[in-house]
């Protein structure tokens, strides 16, 4: 013990060379508290000192001192008014710590702890106050003991070798276990168990079980990781202890292995025959069932032929007799197109001549909703007048003989997704020039501009005294039409132009996957001249009329037997005669 004070008091000398430096003024009231900052080892039945100091350097005898667990009352030390108070500290403790008082002039106090346990292991807390101001620090104590030497016993055979069994006691931490061989190599596989007693030591069991005859002697050695001590002890294990085999061991090992392959492969060789032949017969169960699929579509095939030309012959009865008009026909086959199509390809190639003899209306017709369109007037020319009812746009009376500008208006909807149509009608259309389409929000409309795609216009009009999709493309020239239909589809991405008067296809243009929000375009440039929005009637397009066709009588009705097909007079039950744009000239046009 005075050998230990003499060693603390040598390695305390240059603190107290430092604080015999220091001035004489300062503050004695803030300091820090400062532990070791690594662990400290405790022998398991020895003494172990906490130390704890404050910084700057000052005398700590008048300060209370407290060293505790996790718990501020968990005292296992206090120090107060110069001396330990005992009532406040944990039982287990009493009578088993004390205060090195040494150096407390000089900032450093410690608790020594007598006959060290298992249970002193764990975290402890310093505890410094000095009037209202206190600080505190952590520190770890780490308890380790040796117990007893390794004791290795055989137990007896096992399996194909001898069992070993290594049992120490008394250890803290738990102990490593490791088994070597005479010639030092260590063995990797072997079970171990472990159990605490009521004081926290442990007491480990590891058993080993040896094959190699040849390995002689076998040691069980026993660590401390703490401490890193070691007890070791080795077992000799003589050749007769190890098992003998049989000779006809490995030979029924041998045959049975053979038996068990030669088994396999007859299973293999069976299962592989059934499934050859299952294919075989699923092969020839397809084959029964397309030769029975063909003959059903052939004979469909002969069936719809049949009843497709007993409907020919009936239309043409129908039509040389009533002339009526090709509109309702073209509907009815069309339905019947798409049964019969649905049915078989055969009968789709078959029923393909009828699509191209005009019997099918145009589809792009039939799922275009009418659109209400109304012009702009802020976004109409200086130049233009547009009507109070927002539906007609021509040139101002001042400005009627201007002939060198490009005056346009657009619609007031925004037009972003859909399919929607609307129809305009021009005055004087031969004698000036015109154009309508659609057009992006963006586009440049000031001064001369080139309407054209990639400017963001979508137009056909007027130029030059010829009809044409713009800019102008001379292998495009239809006759000048005196009403337009504009069909507008953003799904599919296209805008049609068509002859609403004859029902003629002018033109079509894609749109671009970027065009965005599109508006209604309306351009005049000379001449008198007007456009004039066509009211819709709200409801898919039908095929446009010739305008001198002659209207039905109220008595004739024309009925499709057995397909509740009928079409009479009213608004759109007039049906044109034998000059019908849907027919390609005549009757005689029509049928074979």
């Amino acid at each position: 013990m005075e050998n230990c004070c003499s060693r603390s008091l040598l390695s305390h000398l240059p603190s107290l060379l430092l604080l015999f430096q220091l001035p004489a003024g300062g503050s004695a009231e803030e300091f820090i508290v400062i532990g070791p900052s690594e662990p400290i080892v405790a022998v398991l039945g020895g003494d172990i000192t906490l130390p704890c100091r404050v910084s700057p350097v000052m005398d700590v005898e008048n300060m209370e001192l407290r060293w505790f667990r996790s718990k501020f009352s968990e005292a296992v030390f206090i120090y107060q008014n110069q001396q330990e108070q005992r009532e406040e500290e944990l039982a287990e403790y009493r009578g088993r710590t004390s205060l090195v008082k040494d150096f407390l002039s000089l900032g450093e106090a410690a608790v020594r702890i007598h006959n060290v346990q298992a249970f002193d292991n764990g975290l402890y807390t310093c505890f410094f106050r000095m009037g209202i101001f206190y600080e505190e620090a952590s520190l770890e104590l780490k308890v380790a003991g040796v117990g007893s030497a390794p004791q290795v016993h055989i137990t007896g055979p096992e399996e194909d070798g001898v069992q070993i069994v290594c049992m120490a006691s008394g250890w803290l931490p738990k102990p490593q276990v490791h088994w070597r061989a005479l010639s030092g190599e260590k063995f990797l596989t072997f079970s171990e168990t472990q159990a605490q007693d009521a004081e926290g030591l442990f007491t480990i069991e590891a058993t080993l079980v040896v094959r190699d005859s040849s390995s002689g002697n076998v040691t069980c050695s026993v660590l401390n990781p703490i401490l890193g001590q070691e007890k070791a002890m080795a077992i000799f294990i003589p050749e007769p202890f190890f098992p003998r085999s049989s000779p006809w061991k490995l030979a029924f090992i041998v045959i049975l292995t053979v038996l068990m392959l030669l088994l396999l492969g007859a299973v293999f060789y069976i299962m592989r025959e059934h499934t050859a032949k299952l294919q075989e017969m699923q092969e020839w169960e397809k084959l029964h069932r397309d030769k029975e699929e063909d003959q059903q579509i052939k004979e469909e095939a002969l069936k719809a032929r049949d009843e497709l030309q007993a409907d020919l012959d009936w239309r043409k009865s129908v039509y040389l007799a009533a002339l009526k008009k090709a509109k309702l026909y073209a509907v009815y086959f069309r339905d019947r197109y798409q049964h019969w199509s649905a049915q078989s390809p055969q009968v789709s190639n078959l029923l393909f001549t009828f699509v191209q003899c005009g019997f099918l209306v145009d589809w792009r017709k039939e799922k275009f909703q009418s659109l209400s369109v109304r012009l702009d007037p802020e976004s109409a020319h200086e130049s233009l007048a547009v009507s109070d009812d927002k539906t007609s746009v021509t040139f101002k009376d001042s400005c009627k003989g201007a002939e060198d500008g490009v005056y346009s208006v657009l619609g007031h909807e925004d037009i972003t997704s859909g399919c929607c149509y609307w129809e305009v009608e021009i005055r004087n259309a031969e004698r000036s020039e015109w154009a309508l389409g659609v057009c992006r929000r963006d586009v440049e409309r000031k001064g001369w501009y080139q309407e054209s795609p990639e400017k963001g216009f979508w137009v056909v009009g007027t130029y030059a005294d010829t009809f044409c999709c713009l800019p102008y493309n001379s292998e495009h020239v239809r006759s000048i039409p005196q009403r337009v239909g504009v069909f507008l589809d953003l799904n599919e991405g296209d805008v049609s132009f068509y002859n609403m008067t004859d029902g003629s296809h002018l033109f079509s243009f894609p749109l671009t996957s970027s065009c965005g929000t599109l508006f209604p375009y309306f351009r005049l440039r000379s001449d008198d001249v007007s456009l004039t929005i066509c009211s819709g009637v709200g409801g898919p397009v039908q095929t446009p009329l010739p305008v001198n066709s002659p209207p039905c009588s109220s008595e004739e009705t024309v009925s499709l037997s057995g397909q509740g097909i009928s079409s009479g007079c009213g608004v759109d039950g007039d049906l044109p005669g034998a000059e019908s744009p849907l027919l390609s000239s005549g009757p005689e046009a029509m049928f074979p």
